[in-house]
């Protein structure tokens, strides 16, 4: 997944992009929906936020 397909809007997001990114890229076999919904808590993320995370990082992969 290139950088130009995640371009979300808002601070908490792309926080929130940037460390799943991140926890993926240390441990690839870790399980991606645990680490977005922990990033969802962590950052605080609104409903419509993480409906973003699940289509990125979950549907599209």
């Amino acid at each position: 997944m290139s950088t130009e397909e995640l371009k979300p809007h808002g601070e908490k997001l792309r926080n929130a992009v940037r460390w799943i990114s991140e926890v993926l890229k240390e441990d690839p076999k870790k399980d991606r929906k645990t680490v977005i919904y922990e990033a969802e808590i962590k950052f605080d993320l609104s409903p419509k936020e993480c409906e973003f995370l699940n289509r990125k990082f979950i549907e599209e992969c």
